[in-house]
Protein backbone atom coordinates (compact mmCIF):
# COMPACT_ATOMS: atom_id res chain seq x y z
CA UNK A 1 0.00 0.00 0.00
CA UNK A 2 1.18 3.71 -1.03
CA UNK A 3 -0.21 7.29 0.03
CA UNK A 4 0.18 7.62 -3.52
CA UNK A 5 1.64 5.90 -6.70
CA UNK A 6 5.43 6.94 -7.89
CA UNK A 7 7.44 4.58 -9.97
CA UNK A 8 10.64 3.26 -9.40
CA UNK A 9 12.52 5.77 -11.51
CA UNK A 10 10.92 8.45 -9.84
CA UNK A 11 11.45 7.20 -6.36
CA UNK A 12 15.07 6.60 -6.89
CA UNK A 13 15.30 10.21 -8.30
CA UNK A 14 13.85 11.40 -5.37
CA UNK A 15 15.98 9.55 -3.01
CA UNK A 16 19.10 10.79 -5.24
CA UNK A 17 17.86 14.01 -4.89
CA UNK A 18 17.65 14.34 -0.94
CA UNK A 19 21.31 13.80 -0.60
CA UNK A 20 22.66 15.34 -2.88
CA UNK A 21 20.25 18.49 -3.29
CA UNK A 22 21.68 20.15 0.12
CA UNK A 23 25.37 19.52 -1.47
CA UNK A 24 24.63 21.49 -4.50
CA UNK A 25 22.29 24.17 -2.03
CA UNK A 26 25.78 24.84 -0.06
CA UNK A 27 27.94 25.13 -3.07
CA UNK A 28 25.44 27.74 -4.51
CA UNK A 29 25.04 29.34 -1.05
CA UNK A 30 28.75 30.68 -1.36
CA UNK A 31 28.26 32.16 -4.91
CA UNK A 32 27.23 35.83 -5.13
CA UNK A 33 23.28 35.60 -5.69
CA UNK A 34 21.93 36.62 -8.90
CA UNK A 35 20.71 40.13 -9.14
CA UNK A 36 16.77 39.25 -8.93
CA UNK A 37 17.21 37.25 -5.49
CA UNK A 38 19.22 39.38 -3.27
CA UNK A 39 16.66 41.06 -1.74
CA UNK A 40 17.17 44.04 0.82
CA UNK A 41 20.91 42.48 1.57
CA UNK A 42 23.07 39.27 0.38
CA UNK A 43 22.64 38.06 3.81
CA UNK A 44 18.91 38.13 3.69
CA UNK A 45 19.54 36.83 0.25
CA UNK A 46 21.23 33.73 1.45
CA UNK A 47 18.79 33.16 4.62
CA UNK A 48 16.23 32.75 2.05
CA UNK A 49 18.51 30.40 -0.16
CA UNK A 50 18.89 28.10 2.90
CA UNK A 51 15.13 27.77 3.77
CA UNK A 52 14.42 27.18 0.24
CA UNK A 53 16.83 24.33 -0.49
CA UNK A 54 15.54 22.82 2.96
CA UNK A 55 12.31 23.41 2.26
CA UNK A 56 12.90 21.74 -1.40
CA UNK A 57 14.58 18.40 0.61
CA UNK A 58 11.87 17.77 3.14
CA UNK A 59 9.02 18.26 0.04
CA UNK A 60 11.18 15.36 -1.64
CA UNK A 61 11.18 13.59 1.38
CA UNK A 62 7.63 13.84 2.36
CA UNK A 63 6.62 12.45 -1.21
CA UNK A 64 9.27 9.64 -1.05
CA UNK A 65 7.81 8.47 2.13
CA UNK A 66 4.03 9.04 0.75
CA UNK A 67 5.28 6.51 -2.21
CA UNK A 68 7.11 4.34 -0.14
CA UNK A 69 5.39 0.70 -0.39
CA UNK A 70 4.08 -0.07 3.16
CA UNK A 71 3.43 -3.71 2.46
CA UNK A 72 6.93 -4.23 1.95
CA UNK A 73 8.86 -1.95 4.49
CA UNK A 74 11.53 -4.89 5.08
CA UNK A 75 12.40 -4.82 1.03
CA UNK A 76 14.87 -2.12 0.02
CA UNK A 77 12.82 0.75 -2.39
CA UNK A 78 14.18 3.20 -4.04
CA UNK A 79 17.71 1.71 -4.56
CA UNK A 80 20.32 3.00 -6.71
CA UNK A 81 23.72 1.00 -7.35
CA UNK A 82 26.12 1.98 -9.49
CA UNK A 83 30.27 0.93 -9.54
CA UNK A 84 32.31 3.55 -8.34
CA UNK A 85 35.61 1.85 -7.24
CA UNK A 86 35.50 -1.65 -8.65
CA UNK A 87 39.31 -2.20 -7.08
CA UNK A 88 37.54 -2.57 -4.00
CA UNK A 89 33.91 -2.84 -5.19
CA UNK A 90 32.80 0.33 -3.61
CA UNK A 91 29.36 0.96 -5.25
CA UNK A 92 27.26 4.43 -4.93
CA UNK A 93 24.57 2.05 -3.63
CA UNK A 94 21.67 4.08 -2.04
CA UNK A 95 18.39 2.93 -0.75
CA UNK A 96 15.97 3.05 2.31
CA UNK A 97 13.42 0.85 4.64
CA UNK A 98 11.16 0.62 7.16
CA UNK A 99 14.52 1.93 9.45
CA UNK A 100 15.98 4.49 7.66
CA UNK A 101 12.80 6.49 6.37
CA UNK A 102 11.61 7.75 9.57
CA UNK A 103 15.19 9.17 10.27
CA UNK A 104 15.45 10.48 6.90
CA UNK A 105 12.21 12.90 7.55
CA UNK A 106 13.42 13.54 10.52
CA UNK A 107 16.40 14.96 9.29
CA UNK A 108 14.81 16.75 6.56
CA UNK A 109 12.33 18.13 9.12
CA UNK A 110 14.66 19.32 11.78
CA UNK A 111 17.09 21.12 9.11
CA UNK A 112 13.98 22.47 7.37
CA UNK A 113 12.71 23.94 11.06
CA UNK A 114 16.15 25.52 11.81
CA UNK A 115 16.55 27.24 8.55
CA UNK A 116 13.34 28.67 8.87
CA UNK A 117 14.17 29.58 12.89
CA UNK A 118 17.78 31.25 11.25
CA UNK A 119 16.02 33.07 8.62
CA UNK A 120 14.19 35.55 11.55
CA UNK A 121 16.76 34.94 14.48
CA UNK A 122 20.39 34.31 13.10
CA UNK A 123 22.64 33.53 15.66
CA UNK A 124 25.95 35.68 16.21
CA UNK A 125 28.81 35.03 14.03
CA UNK A 126 30.44 35.62 10.75
CA UNK A 127 29.10 35.82 7.44
CA UNK A 128 25.42 33.82 6.99
CA UNK A 129 27.02 32.59 3.75
CA UNK A 130 28.67 30.44 5.98
CA UNK A 131 26.64 29.12 8.35
CA UNK A 132 23.79 28.60 5.23
CA UNK A 133 26.88 26.45 3.55
CA UNK A 134 27.58 24.44 6.86
CA UNK A 135 24.05 23.51 7.89
CA UNK A 136 23.11 21.96 4.16
CA UNK A 137 26.73 20.18 3.94
CA UNK A 138 25.36 18.95 7.74
CA UNK A 139 21.94 18.07 5.82
CA UNK A 140 23.60 16.29 3.14
CA UNK A 141 25.80 14.21 5.18
CA UNK A 142 23.30 13.39 7.69
CA UNK A 143 21.00 12.27 4.79
CA UNK A 144 23.22 10.30 3.44
CA UNK A 145 23.73 8.11 6.45
CA UNK A 146 20.74 6.68 6.38
CA UNK A 147 20.68 5.93 2.76
CA UNK A 148 24.06 4.91 1.76
CA UNK A 149 24.22 0.75 1.57
CA UNK A 150 27.66 0.41 0.86
CA UNK A 151 30.06 0.69 4.63
CA UNK A 152 32.80 2.82 2.92
CA UNK A 153 30.07 5.38 2.28
CA UNK A 154 28.70 4.77 5.00
CA UNK A 155 31.83 5.58 6.79
CA UNK A 156 32.12 9.12 4.24
CA UNK A 157 28.81 10.03 5.12
CA UNK A 158 29.35 9.31 8.40
CA UNK A 159 32.43 11.79 8.53
CA UNK A 160 31.15 14.36 6.60
CA UNK A 161 28.93 15.64 9.44
CA UNK A 162 31.85 16.44 11.39
CA UNK A 163 33.85 19.63 10.40
CA UNK A 164 30.06 21.50 9.85
CA UNK A 165 29.52 20.59 13.38
CA UNK A 166 32.45 21.98 14.32
CA UNK A 167 32.67 25.33 12.76
CA UNK A 168 28.74 25.77 13.96
CA UNK A 169 30.36 25.43 17.52
CA UNK A 170 33.67 27.27 16.89
CA UNK A 171 32.29 30.32 15.31
CA UNK A 172 28.38 30.58 15.88
CA UNK A 173 28.80 29.28 19.61
CA UNK A 174 28.62 30.62 22.87
CA UNK A 175 30.82 30.82 26.06
CA UNK A 176 34.12 28.11 26.03
CA UNK A 177 32.81 27.32 22.38
CA UNK A 178 36.65 27.03 21.12
CA UNK A 179 37.51 24.13 23.92
CA UNK A 180 34.14 22.36 23.43
CA UNK A 181 34.23 22.48 19.61
CA UNK A 182 37.53 20.51 19.73
CA UNK A 183 36.26 18.33 22.17
CA UNK A 184 34.29 17.92 19.82
CA UNK A 185 36.21 16.63 16.87
CA UNK A 186 39.04 14.93 18.70
CA UNK A 187 36.36 12.26 20.19
CA UNK A 188 34.76 11.68 17.34
CA UNK A 189 38.14 11.74 15.14
CA UNK A 190 39.19 9.00 16.89
CA UNK A 191 36.19 6.91 17.56
CA UNK A 192 36.36 7.23 13.76
CA UNK A 193 39.29 5.52 13.14
CA UNK A 194 38.68 2.86 15.28
CA UNK A 195 35.56 2.04 13.60
CA UNK A 196 37.52 2.39 10.10
CA UNK A 197 39.47 -0.74 10.85
CA UNK A 198 36.71 -2.28 11.40
CA UNK A 199 34.51 -1.38 8.96
CA UNK A 200 37.79 -2.57 7.01
CA UNK A 201 38.05 -5.78 8.24
CA UNK A 202 34.50 -6.72 7.69
CA UNK A 203 34.47 -5.91 4.01
CA UNK A 204 38.28 -7.61 3.53
CA UNK A 205 36.82 -11.02 5.52
CA UNK A 206 33.96 -11.42 3.66
CA UNK A 207 34.86 -10.14 0.47
CA UNK A 208 32.17 -7.26 -0.27
CA UNK A 209 31.09 -3.68 1.21
CA UNK A 210 27.77 -4.27 0.85
CA UNK A 211 25.35 -3.81 3.79
CA UNK A 212 22.17 -5.88 1.83
CA UNK A 213 24.83 -8.73 0.91
CA UNK A 214 26.12 -8.83 4.33
CA UNK A 215 22.67 -8.49 6.04
CA UNK A 216 21.63 -11.07 4.36
CA UNK A 217 24.81 -13.34 5.16
CA UNK A 218 23.86 -12.54 8.69
CA UNK A 219 27.81 -13.18 9.90
CA UNK A 220 27.84 -16.51 8.02
CA UNK A 221 30.62 -15.95 6.05
CA UNK A 222 32.81 -14.01 9.29
CA UNK A 223 34.33 -15.91 11.98
CA UNK A 224 33.24 -15.64 15.38
CA UNK A 225 36.63 -14.31 16.71
CA UNK A 226 36.41 -11.69 13.66
CA UNK A 227 32.81 -10.57 13.96
CA UNK A 228 33.79 -10.38 17.85
CA UNK A 229 36.85 -7.80 16.96
CA UNK A 230 34.57 -6.13 14.85
CA UNK A 231 32.06 -5.60 16.91
CA UNK A 232 34.71 -4.17 19.59
CA UNK A 233 35.86 -1.69 16.75
CA UNK A 234 32.88 -0.62 15.17
CA UNK A 235 30.99 0.05 18.39
CA UNK A 236 33.50 2.14 20.34
CA UNK A 237 33.38 4.64 16.68
CA UNK A 238 29.42 4.39 17.16
CA UNK A 239 29.19 4.38 21.11
CA UNK A 240 31.28 7.78 20.78
CA UNK A 241 28.82 9.61 18.36
CA UNK A 242 25.44 8.24 20.40
CA UNK A 243 27.05 9.03 23.31
CA UNK A 244 27.30 6.09 25.13
CA UNK A 245 28.65 6.68 28.82
CA UNK A 246 31.61 6.93 29.53
CA UNK A 247 32.40 8.31 26.14
CA UNK A 248 30.13 11.04 26.49
CA UNK A 249 32.14 13.91 28.04
CA UNK A 250 32.40 15.84 24.79
CA UNK A 251 28.24 16.10 24.55
CA UNK A 252 27.61 18.61 27.54
CA UNK A 253 30.20 20.87 26.38
CA UNK A 254 29.44 20.67 22.99
CA UNK A 255 25.39 21.51 23.74
CA UNK A 256 26.13 24.41 25.99
CA UNK A 257 28.22 26.20 23.62
CA UNK A 258 26.48 25.29 20.35
CA UNK A 259 23.78 27.74 18.82
CA UNK A 260 20.39 27.04 19.19
CA UNK A 261 19.91 25.64 15.86
CA UNK A 262 23.19 24.13 16.38
CA UNK A 263 22.32 22.18 19.27
CA UNK A 264 19.02 21.01 17.60
CA UNK A 265 20.42 19.67 14.99
CA UNK A 266 23.49 17.85 17.41
CA UNK A 267 20.59 16.25 19.46
CA UNK A 268 17.67 15.53 17.15
CA UNK A 269 20.10 14.02 13.95
CA UNK A 270 23.24 13.59 15.19
CA UNK A 271 23.10 11.06 17.90
CA UNK A 272 21.24 9.33 15.99
CA UNK A 273 23.75 8.17 13.43
CA UNK A 274 25.41 6.51 15.96
CA UNK A 275 22.26 4.20 16.81
CA UNK A 276 21.47 3.52 13.39
CA UNK A 277 24.60 1.99 12.89
CA UNK A 278 24.27 -0.47 15.62
CA UNK A 279 21.30 -1.55 14.04
CA UNK A 280 22.19 -1.32 10.55
CA UNK A 281 25.37 -2.65 10.97
CA UNK A 282 26.52 -4.79 13.67
CA UNK A 283 22.93 -6.45 14.39
CA UNK A 284 22.74 -8.44 11.18
CA UNK A 285 26.28 -8.19 9.73
CA UNK A 286 28.16 -9.63 13.11
CA UNK A 287 25.08 -10.95 15.25
CA UNK A 288 27.84 -13.22 17.12
CA UNK A 289 29.97 -10.63 17.85
CA UNK A 290 26.89 -8.20 19.44
CA UNK A 291 25.62 -11.52 21.30
CA UNK A 292 29.53 -11.37 23.45
CA UNK A 293 29.19 -7.67 24.22
CA UNK A 294 25.14 -7.14 24.43
CA UNK A 295 25.51 -7.56 28.42
CA UNK A 296 28.27 -5.03 28.54
CA UNK A 297 26.50 -2.61 26.56
CA UNK A 298 23.14 -3.14 28.66
CA UNK A 299 25.47 -2.36 31.22
CA UNK A 300 26.73 0.95 29.91
CA UNK A 301 23.12 1.87 28.48
CA UNK A 302 21.97 1.57 32.20
CA UNK A 303 24.57 2.89 34.03
CA UNK A 304 24.10 6.10 31.21
CA UNK A 305 20.53 6.30 32.07
CA UNK A 306 21.43 6.31 36.01
CA UNK A 307 24.21 9.03 35.78
CA UNK A 308 22.72 11.51 33.33
CA UNK A 309 19.53 11.44 35.65
CA UNK A 310 21.87 12.11 38.46
CA UNK A 311 23.59 15.12 36.81
CA UNK A 312 20.58 16.35 35.89
CA UNK A 313 19.19 16.28 39.39
CA UNK A 314 22.50 18.06 40.39
CA UNK A 315 22.45 20.75 38.00
CA UNK A 316 18.44 21.49 39.02
CA UNK A 317 19.21 22.14 42.30
CA UNK A 318 18.81 25.25 44.41
CA UNK A 319 22.31 26.93 44.06
CA UNK A 320 24.06 25.20 42.03
CA UNK A 321 24.39 27.74 38.80
CA UNK A 322 23.00 24.89 36.85
CA UNK A 323 22.84 25.49 33.27
CA UNK A 324 19.33 24.73 31.19
CA UNK A 325 21.20 23.84 27.99
CA UNK A 326 23.58 21.65 30.20
CA UNK A 327 20.71 19.83 31.86
CA UNK A 328 19.15 19.01 28.63
CA UNK A 329 22.37 17.76 26.69
CA UNK A 330 22.54 15.53 30.34
CA UNK A 331 19.30 13.89 29.75
CA UNK A 332 20.13 13.04 26.13
CA UNK A 333 23.25 10.74 27.87
CA UNK A 334 20.12 9.49 29.77
CA UNK A 335 17.50 8.74 26.77
CA UNK A 336 20.33 7.58 24.12
CA UNK A 337 20.98 4.98 27.27
CA UNK A 338 17.29 3.62 26.85
CA UNK A 339 18.13 3.48 22.47
CA UNK A 340 21.13 1.45 23.35
CA UNK A 341 19.41 -0.94 25.95
CA UNK A 342 16.83 -1.70 23.79
CA UNK A 343 19.56 -2.49 21.50
CA UNK A 344 21.53 -4.89 23.45
CA UNK A 345 18.25 -6.92 24.08
CA UNK A 346 18.82 -7.99 20.44
CA UNK A 347 14.70 -8.79 20.09
CA UNK A 348 12.19 -7.02 17.85
CA UNK A 349 10.40 -5.77 20.65
CA UNK A 350 13.97 -4.26 21.93
CA UNK A 351 14.98 -2.82 18.98
CA UNK A 352 11.69 -1.37 17.77
CA UNK A 353 11.79 0.50 21.24
CA UNK A 354 14.96 2.05 20.18
CA UNK A 355 14.06 2.64 17.00
CA UNK A 356 11.02 4.34 18.10
CA UNK A 357 13.18 5.98 20.93
CA UNK A 358 15.29 7.53 18.62
CA UNK A 359 12.37 9.25 16.75
CA UNK A 360 10.98 10.39 20.23
CA UNK A 361 14.40 11.84 21.48
CA UNK A 362 15.16 14.02 17.99
CA UNK A 363 11.24 15.33 18.10
CA UNK A 364 11.32 16.19 21.80
CA UNK A 365 14.35 17.01 22.53
CA UNK A 366 15.02 19.10 19.21
CA UNK A 367 11.57 20.73 20.86
CA UNK A 368 13.52 21.38 24.01
CA UNK A 369 16.86 22.99 22.56
CA UNK A 370 14.51 25.65 20.84
CA UNK A 371 12.44 26.51 23.86
CA UNK A 372 15.95 26.87 26.01
CA UNK A 373 17.11 29.30 23.36
CA UNK A 374 14.27 30.85 23.18
CA UNK A 375 14.44 31.34 27.26
CA UNK A 376 17.60 32.39 26.81
CA UNK A 377 17.32 34.87 24.29
CA UNK A 378 14.37 36.58 26.57
CA UNK A 379 16.20 36.34 29.50
CA UNK A 380 20.26 36.46 28.39
CA UNK A 381 20.56 33.57 30.41
CA UNK A 382 20.43 30.21 30.64
CA UNK A 383 20.98 29.77 34.51
CA UNK A 384 18.63 27.45 36.18
CA UNK A 385 18.62 30.18 39.73
CA UNK A 386 18.58 33.30 37.69
CA UNK A 387 15.45 32.08 36.07
CA UNK A 388 13.69 30.92 38.72
CA UNK A 389 15.23 33.31 41.65
CA UNK A 390 14.76 36.60 39.42
CA UNK A 391 11.65 36.70 37.74
CA UNK A 392 9.03 35.90 40.04
CA UNK A 393 5.84 33.96 39.04
CA UNK A 394 8.44 32.84 35.91
CA UNK A 395 7.29 32.21 32.21
CA UNK A 396 3.57 31.21 33.45
CA UNK A 397 3.12 34.88 34.58
CA UNK A 398 5.19 36.25 32.24
CA UNK A 399 5.49 34.66 28.82
CA UNK A 400 2.87 31.64 29.06
CA UNK A 401 2.68 30.47 25.93
CA UNK A 402 6.65 29.88 25.88
CA UNK A 403 5.93 28.28 29.40
CA UNK A 404 3.46 25.95 28.56
CA UNK A 405 4.97 24.42 25.99
CA UNK A 406 8.54 24.45 28.17
CA UNK A 407 6.00 22.43 30.51
CA UNK A 408 4.52 20.31 27.76
CA UNK A 409 8.34 19.50 26.48
CA UNK A 410 9.40 18.32 29.65
CA UNK A 411 6.81 16.05 30.19
CA UNK A 412 6.41 14.38 26.88
CA UNK A 413 10.66 13.88 27.60
CA UNK A 414 9.95 12.00 31.08
CA UNK A 415 7.81 9.52 29.42
CA UNK A 416 4.21 10.18 29.81
CA UNK A 417 2.01 8.12 28.51
CA UNK A 418 0.25 9.55 25.67
CA UNK A 419 2.99 11.48 23.97
CA UNK A 420 5.87 9.66 22.12
CA UNK A 421 8.45 9.63 24.47
CA UNK A 422 6.59 6.75 26.27
CA UNK A 423 6.08 3.80 23.54
CA UNK A 424 10.44 3.84 23.09
CA UNK A 425 11.08 3.76 26.81
CA UNK A 426 8.14 0.78 27.66
CA UNK A 427 9.54 -1.23 24.50
CA UNK A 428 12.50 -1.34 25.72
CA UNK A 429 12.27 -2.02 29.17
CA UNK A 430 9.81 -4.84 27.95
CA UNK A 431 12.58 -6.17 25.32
CA UNK A 432 14.75 -6.31 28.19
CA UNK A 433 12.80 -8.28 30.46
CA UNK A 434 12.84 -11.29 27.89
CA UNK A 435 16.33 -10.67 25.65
CA UNK A 436 17.70 -12.88 23.03
CA UNK A 437 18.13 -16.40 22.85
CA UNK A 438 21.74 -16.94 24.76
CA UNK A 439 21.69 -13.86 27.02
CA UNK A 440 21.47 -14.11 30.66
CA UNK A 441 17.70 -12.93 31.81
CA UNK A 442 18.62 -12.17 34.95
CA UNK A 443 20.91 -10.00 33.88
CA UNK A 444 18.85 -7.80 31.78
CA UNK A 445 15.57 -7.86 33.99
CA UNK A 446 18.47 -6.61 36.72
CA UNK A 447 18.96 -4.06 33.53
CA UNK A 448 15.67 -3.14 33.47
CA UNK A 449 14.70 -2.95 36.71
CA UNK A 450 17.70 -0.16 36.53
CA UNK A 451 15.90 1.63 34.01
CA UNK A 452 12.79 1.82 35.18
CA UNK A 453 14.62 3.61 38.32
CA UNK A 454 15.80 5.74 35.83
CA UNK A 455 12.43 6.76 34.84
CA UNK A 456 11.50 8.04 37.92
CA UNK A 457 14.91 9.98 38.30
CA UNK A 458 13.60 11.80 34.52
CA UNK A 459 10.12 12.65 36.04
CA UNK A 460 11.96 14.36 39.18
CA UNK A 461 14.26 16.42 37.38
CA UNK A 462 12.22 17.42 34.48
CA UNK A 463 9.39 18.34 37.28
CA UNK A 464 11.88 20.37 39.20
CA UNK A 465 13.25 22.31 35.97
CA UNK A 466 9.18 22.79 35.47
CA UNK A 467 8.69 24.53 39.32
CA UNK A 468 11.83 26.12 38.96
CA UNK A 469 11.28 27.94 35.66
CA UNK A 470 7.76 28.02 35.07
CA UNK A 471 6.69 28.94 38.07
CA UNK A 472 10.13 30.40 39.69
CA UNK A 473 10.35 31.25 43.36
CA UNK A 474 7.41 33.21 44.47
CA UNK A 475 7.54 36.00 45.70
CA UNK A 476 4.30 37.70 45.81
CA UNK A 477 5.07 40.47 47.90
CA UNK A 478 8.04 41.84 46.15
CA UNK A 479 8.90 44.19 43.39
CA UNK A 480 11.86 43.87 41.24
CA UNK A 481 13.54 47.24 41.00
CA UNK A 482 15.39 47.74 36.96
CA UNK A 483 18.70 46.35 38.44
CA UNK A 484 17.00 43.19 39.22
CA UNK A 485 15.12 42.82 36.25
CA UNK A 486 16.71 40.28 33.68
CA UNK A 487 19.31 41.78 31.39
CA UNK A 488 18.66 41.11 28.12
CA UNK A 489 21.71 40.08 25.65
CA UNK A 490 22.46 42.06 22.51
CA UNK A 491 22.97 40.80 19.23
CA UNK A 492 26.24 41.17 17.83
CA UNK A 493 25.80 39.10 14.79
CA UNK A 494 26.95 39.91 11.37
CA UNK A 495 24.03 38.81 9.65
CA UNK A 496 20.90 40.63 8.93
CA UNK A 497 17.60 40.64 10.80
CA UNK A 498 15.23 40.49 7.59
CA UNK A 499 12.56 42.73 7.73
CA UNK A 500 8.54 42.30 8.26
CA UNK A 501 9.03 39.88 10.66
CA UNK A 502 7.98 40.22 14.54
CA UNK A 503 11.55 40.29 15.69
CA UNK A 504 12.39 43.28 13.66
CA UNK A 505 9.49 45.25 14.29
CA UNK A 506 9.96 44.99 17.85
CA UNK A 507 13.34 45.96 17.19
CA UNK A 508 12.27 48.86 15.40
CA UNK A 509 9.74 49.77 18.11
CA UNK A 510 12.89 49.79 20.69
CA UNK A 511 15.00 52.39 18.69
CA UNK A 512 17.52 49.88 17.86
CA UNK A 513 18.97 46.44 16.03
CA UNK A 514 18.58 44.38 18.10
CA UNK A 515 18.74 40.50 18.71
CA UNK A 516 15.42 38.32 18.90
CA UNK A 517 15.95 38.11 22.48
CA UNK A 518 16.39 42.24 22.78
CA UNK A 519 13.67 42.75 20.41
CA UNK A 520 11.04 40.20 22.72
CA UNK A 521 11.39 42.05 25.28
CA UNK A 522 10.71 45.47 23.19
CA UNK A 523 8.00 43.85 22.14
CA UNK A 524 6.39 43.01 24.80
CA UNK A 525 6.97 46.16 26.54
CA UNK A 526 5.49 48.06 23.60
CA UNK A 527 2.62 46.18 23.73
CA UNK A 528 1.79 46.59 27.71
CA UNK A 529 1.35 48.90 30.23
CA UNK A 530 5.13 50.36 32.13
CA UNK A 531 5.51 48.90 35.66
CA UNK A 532 4.85 52.05 37.35
CA UNK A 533 1.23 52.40 35.35
CA UNK A 534 0.30 48.49 35.33
CA UNK A 535 -1.49 46.93 37.91
CA UNK A 536 -0.49 44.49 40.57
CA UNK A 537 0.34 41.04 38.73
CA UNK A 538 2.49 43.38 36.01
CA UNK A 539 4.12 44.81 38.93
CA UNK A 540 5.46 41.99 40.32
CA UNK A 541 6.27 40.11 37.05
CA UNK A 542 6.84 42.13 34.12
CA UNK A 543 6.02 40.58 30.96
CA UNK A 544 8.04 39.11 28.56
CA UNK A 545 7.60 38.71 24.57
CA UNK A 546 5.44 35.74 24.24
CA UNK A 547 6.09 33.17 21.42
CA UNK A 548 6.18 35.25 18.29
CA UNK A 549 4.86 33.95 14.62
CA UNK A 550 8.00 32.29 13.28
CA UNK A 551 8.53 30.38 16.77
CA UNK A 552 5.35 28.82 16.38
CA UNK A 553 6.12 27.78 12.73
CA UNK A 554 9.21 25.93 13.90
CA UNK A 555 7.32 24.45 16.83
CA UNK A 556 4.42 23.21 16.10
CA UNK A 557 5.49 20.61 13.91
CA UNK A 558 7.24 19.18 16.56
CA UNK A 559 4.55 19.46 18.90
CA UNK A 560 2.03 17.52 16.61
CA UNK A 561 4.49 14.87 15.82
CA UNK A 562 4.74 14.37 19.83
CA UNK A 563 1.18 13.98 20.35
CA UNK A 564 0.55 11.70 16.36
CA UNK A 565 3.24 9.42 17.58
CA UNK A 566 2.13 9.08 21.35
CA UNK A 567 -1.26 8.51 20.48
CA UNK A 568 -1.16 6.43 17.04
CA UNK A 569 2.39 4.49 17.41
CA UNK A 570 1.64 1.83 14.74
CA UNK A 571 2.70 4.69 12.18
CA UNK A 572 5.75 4.44 13.07
CA UNK A 573 6.14 0.49 14.26
CA UNK A 574 4.12 -0.40 11.43
CA UNK A 575 7.14 0.69 9.43
CA UNK A 576 10.17 -0.72 11.52
CA UNK A 577 8.39 -4.09 12.65
CA UNK A 578 8.80 -6.00 9.91
CA UNK A 579 12.13 -4.56 8.83
CA UNK A 580 13.58 -5.41 12.53
CA UNK A 581 11.86 -8.83 12.21
CA UNK A 582 14.00 -9.44 8.96
CA UNK A 583 16.76 -7.63 9.97
CA UNK A 584 17.38 -10.11 12.72
CA UNK A 585 16.61 -13.37 10.82
CA UNK A 586 13.63 -14.49 12.39
CA UNK A 587 13.82 -13.61 16.10
CA UNK A 588 11.01 -13.72 18.36
CA UNK A 589 9.51 -11.07 19.45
Amino acid sequence: MTVIDISPSVMQFLLAFIVVAPLLGALAALLPAPPGLRGRNPGQAVLRHGVTVTGAVLVAAIVLAAGFDQDHPATMQATTDISWIPALDVRIHLGIDGISLPLLVLTALLTFLCALYSYFKLPAGPSPKAFVALVLVLESGTLATFAVLDLLLFFLAFEMVLIPMYFLIARWGGDQRQAAAWKFILYTLLGSVVMLLGLLLIGLKSGTFDMVALATDNGRGLTTSVQVIAVLAIGLGLAVKTPMWPLHSWLPDAHTAAPTVGSVLLAGVLLKMGTYGFVRILLPVAPDGMRTFAPYLAAFAVVGIVYGSLACLALARTGAKGDLKRLIAYSSVGHMGFVLLGIATMTPTGVNGALFANIAHGLITGLLFFLVGAVKDRYGTADLDTLAGATGAALYGRAPRLGALLAFAAVASLGLPGLAGFWGEMLTLFGAYSPAEGLSRPAFRTFMAIGAFGTLLTAAYMLIVVRRVCMGEHAPHSRLSPDEQPQQAPRTADGPQPSGTAGSRASGAAGSRASGAAGSQASGAAGSPSLETAGPRTATTPQLADIHPYEAAAWTPLVALTVLAGLWPAVLLGLTDPAVQQLLAGGKS
